[in-house]
């Protein structure tokens, strides 16, 4: 796979999220390292179509799991340790939106998108934050969004949840310093996933949202992936509390 290499051979990653999109590029390009992969998602069938579709099954296990679930997240956890007995870095790739303004949602709708990305995060990070401080060393990177510090019309909830990952990575970085575990995080703009597909498909939205970003054009998976890959690498051992915004540049106009 072209790419550069990030020194990530037989690495433990679990990557939340990842039978689809972002997560499964990650999952892809860690394989491609040589890594040894956790994925998990919701839905066993979608787990075993990513799995036909990754490969490598003597280093990629998938568990079905609900991240906003603290019974699911402890058994994520624990079948990733019985299976590779250590853990190197986690990947919080889950995320979901449901189009709505804040007014406008009712208090179980408010739920439902907090949980799924910010209560989701906070457990899998919390667990893996507890294995990662008693070895004294390790990555967790959490995907967030430019909507965590752009508000954006239908995206308020969305955007009030990455915005608490993003402090969260803070507040974790300083609390996991002492152990040597780094935190960080990645914010992308639109990204050409199922995910924002109603966006990217229409002509005139995306020729609005090309118009901000500078280099003109919105990211595909695989730049996501990099960045994630990068900071769970050596090279990113003196970085922490960080976000890397992964936008094309439309942060900085």
């Amino acid at each position: 796979m072209p790419g550069p290499s990030y020194g990530l051979k037989d690495k433990v990653v679990v990557v939340t999220g990842g039978s689809r999109g972002i997560g499964l590029e990650i999952a892809r390009r860690l394989l491609a390292e040589e890594a040894r992969v956790v994925i998990c998602g919701r839905k066993a069938e979608a787990l075993a179509a990513a799995a036909a579709t990754l490969g490598s099954p003597d280093r990629l296990l998938t568990v079905p799991a609900h991240i906003a679930k603290e019974a699911d997240v402890d058994r994520l956890f624990a079948a990733t340790m019985d299976r590779f007995a250590r853990l190197d870095a986690l990947i919080n790739n889950v995320g979901m939106n449901i189009a709505t303004g804040v007014l406008d949602a009712d208090a179980d709708l408010w739920r439902k998108i907090i949980d799924s990305n910010l209560t989701g995060t906070y457990l899998c990070a919390r667990t893996a934050g507890r294995i990662l401080r008693g070895q004294k060393a390790g990555k967790i990177v959490s995907i967030s969004s430019i909507a965590a510090r752009r508000a954006a019309p239908l995206m308020g909830i969305y955007g009030v949840a990455k915005a608490g990952i993003e402090m969260m990575t803070r507040v974790l970085a300083q609390e996991l310093a002492p152990f040597h575990v780094q935190v960080n995080a990645v914010a992308p703009g639109m990204v050409r996933t199922g995910f924002s597909q109603p966006f990217w498909e229409n002509t005139e939205i995306y020729r609005r949202v090309v118009a901000g970003i500078p280099l003109g054009r919105i990211a595909e998976p695989s730049d996501v992936a990099h960045a994630a890959l990068f900071l769970c690498s050596s090279g990113a051992d003196f970085i922490t509390g960080q976000t890397l915004c992964v936008d094309g540049g439309a942060s900085a106009v």
